[in-house]
């Protein structure tokens, strides 16, 4: 963070620091009272309003801090904190991460191992990591144009037989500008065409919550009914948090083969090669989607054994790499 606020001072800007303690969040949610929940902080609102610019480095301590917490009292500050989300999402932004040992142990492995595998995926294990990521950017530019003018995406994969359509929308190439790491293209499906079923083999854990084995079947873009192994509670309450959080307002695909194994945090494991990703609620609006809510909730399906990715009925071959 010191070395970050350096580089923003040498481009004349002005660095705005902001530290969570250990054991910050978890303090939070123990004391947090319902006016609370169902509002925020004036000054958060007019941070998000008046900046130009953040970015998000997650190192936690503890990434089952709030296992604990009511999924309830959590999707209530969800939605209270809707203004604030939508101010920040117009400002640039960057989310990126660093190798603590927390993330580690998520993953399950040891710190030193992990931080490979976060080098590989942001590949500074390259001679030349920006020209690596140019390679990657026109891979998935050249994705892209076979997609652009697909009607229907078909997913098929044990216990998954999706149909969405994406005519019309947009196709964005996540190249490392916003998330870091990146490599997915994504857009936003038509709000009312997913049908069908499907099932997320690899765990989520969003806001610390330890959710696991989701299985979502769709009807006329409407999740209509939900199950999970591990969170149950938490995704009921998810897609009861407003109507916009049960259809979907975002489709990826990933195509990072340096992250070759799942994590346990979305960041990392929504752009590994061979997935595909679905968002659960908020759409970006870049990609001509319509869909809002509080809620923008990643879920991840590995494609890599015995799964594809059907446009208009043909197998669709993903450019994957490293650079």
């Amino acid at each position: 963070m010191l070395a970050l606020q350096r580089e923003i001072l040498r481009r004349d800007a002005w660095p705005i620091l902001r530290v969570a303690l250990e054991g910050q969040d978890e303090s939070w949610w123990s004391a947090a009272r319902d006016a609370h929940l169902d509002g925020h902080a004036p000054l958060e609102l007019t941070e998000a309003e008046r900046t130009d610019a953040a970015v998000s480095i997650h190192s936690p301590d503890n990434v089952t801090a709030l296992a604990g917490v009511d999924p309830d009292r959590l999707t209530r500050a969800a939605r209270a904190r809707r203004a604030i989300r939508d101010a920040g999402s117009r400002r640039r932004w960057n989310v990126t991460l660093w190798p603590v040992p927390a993330l580690a142990q998520q993953a399950g492995m040891g710190t030193v191992a992990f931080a490979r595998l976060v080098e590989r995926a942001l590949f500074l294990d390259r001679p030349d990591p920006v020209a690596a990521w140019r390679e990657l950017s026109d891979r998935q530019a050249r994705l892209i144009e076979r997609l652009a003018g697909v009607s229907e995406i078909r997913i098929e994969a044990p216990g998954t037989d999706l149909t969405l359509h994406v005519g019309g929308r947009t196709w964005v190439n996540s190249d490392g500008k916003r998330n870091l790491p990146s490599g997915e293209v994504f857009t936003g499906p038509l709000e009312d065409s997913a049908t069908g079923t499907i099932r997320f083999t690899i765990p989520s854990s969003p806001g610390g919550v330890d959710v696991a084995g989701v299985e979502l079947r769709f009807q006329d873009g409407l999740v209509v009914d939900a199950r999970a192994e591990r969170g149950q509670d938490y995704l009921r309450s998810t897609l009861d948090t407003d109507a916009g959080a049960r259809r979907l307002g975002e489709l990826g695909i990933g195509t990072n083969t340096g992250i070759d194994r799942p994590t346990g945090m979305i960041l990392l494991d929504e752009k590994i090669g061979g997935t595909v990703h679905l968002a659960l609620g908020r759409s970006y609006p870049e990609t001509g989607g319509v869909n809002e809510s509080a809620v923008h909730w990643d879920l991840i399906c590995d494609l890599r054994d015995g799964g594809r990715l059907l446009a208009d009925g043909e197998p669709l071959q993903v450019p994957a790499g490293r650079g």
